[in-house]
């Protein structure tokens, strides 16, 4: 193939949607999609990244290769993660521009033109920020805002409540993304690190087409975590604000205990407070133990190499990585990054 026909050859918009155990909302959703992008003056792909699913996801996805070409498809070769399989798929993307979205139908391929035409009047990055519909709980509403407001303290780089995964990457902003080498991915923390030219969007979410969403309490407090360990020390910093805290209560009781006994006269009865007070210093002691103990893990996971996820099959993607491991000056292009 000459380089002429490659350049043709080449979409100018990518679509990437991780999957995982959505058999029953793939085909709708390719539907949907293919209607909107049919009506837009771009050439186009379609890529499932397939996160170990154990329903009929991969079967779905093959399916629709051989109808449409233009659908293509990377399966790992287990459940390694949303933001993995994400990235996996983000690899593979040839576009000049790409897409990334939920399966679910909750991120509307409606909304993909008017990302486009952001992204036309210069915009390398343009965000979807999400209008909860009136069903979601204001527990969630509540713990989400919070939790955006505490990472953008401790990291500095600031995420609005309701911006996700479903969002349009310029190519150069793409390529820029796909050389981190970080073992804990959190891809919203990192598009908005790397700056450049951004807008946003606003949408209203919709109820998921059909099932329930994979996401377990579990997962998002991990997920959570990730974000916030991979991106600040300031925990760390908090606990030794702490340590010195407790010192200087220690001290001050201490101080107290000297001038009640030697120079008022008067002893403090009892062990009970003493021992309540020493089992609470113990407490923070362990928590803030554990707190170093999961900066030393994240340390050693980084330090093993060990690649990100495993590629185990493709369809219609031509780039030559299997595996999500970092790269070296060395390595050949049977590595991602």
């Amino acid at each position: 193939m000459t380089r002429e026909h490659l350049a043709e050859s080449i979409p100018k918009l990518s679509v990437v949607i991780p999957a995982y155990n959505e058999d029953a909302n793939i085909a709708q959703l390719y539907v949907e999609l293919k209607q909107v992008l049919t009506e837009m003056d771009m050439s186009w792909e379609i890529i499932f990244a397939d996160d170990g699913s154990t329903d009929s996801s991969w079967d779905t996805i093959t399916s629709l290769h051989e109808k449409d070409k233009r659908v293509k498809g990377v399966r790992l070769s287990r459940n390694f993660g949303h933001q993995y399989a994400l990235f996996a798929g983000l690899s593979q993307a040839r576009g000049k521009a790409v897409v990334s979205m939920d399966a679910d139908l909750q991120h509307p391929p409606q909304l993909i033109p008017e990302l486009v035409k952001k992204w036309r009047e210069g915009h390398q990055i343009v965000h979807t920020v999400r209008i909860d519909p009136d069903g979601i709980s204001l527990f969630k509403k509540t713990t989400s805002r919070l939790y955006y407001r505490i990472f953008s303290f401790c990291s500095g780089v600031r995420i609005e409540p309701g911006m996700a995964d479903f969002r349009l990457l310029d190519r150069e902003v793409l390529d820029r993304i796909l050389q981190f080498r970080e073992a804990g991915l959190f891809l919203r923390g990192i598009v908005q690190w790397v700056g450049y030219s951004s807008s946003t969007v606003t949408f209203q979410s919709a109820t998921r087409f059909s099932g329930s969403s994979h996401y377990s309490i579990k997962k998002m407090l991990s997920f959570g975590w990730d974000g916030i360990s991979s991106f600040s020390i300031i925990p760390l910093r908090f606990a030794t604000l702490i340590g010195f805290l407790t010192s200087g209560l220690a001290f001050s009781g201490i101080v107290y205990a000297f001038y009640s006994k030697f120079i008022s006269g008067t002893a403090i009865p009892g062990w009970a407070s003493s021992m309540a007070i020493l089992s609470f210093l113990l407490g923070v002691l362990f928590i803030l133990i554990g707190l170093i103990g999961e900066y030393i893990g994240r340390i050693l996971i980084e330090v093993m190499q060990r690649p990100r996820y495993l590629i185990w099959e493709k369809i219609g993607t031509d780039s030559h990585s299997t595996i999500g491991l970092k790269c070296t000056e060395q390595s050949e292009f049977t590595v991602e990054q």
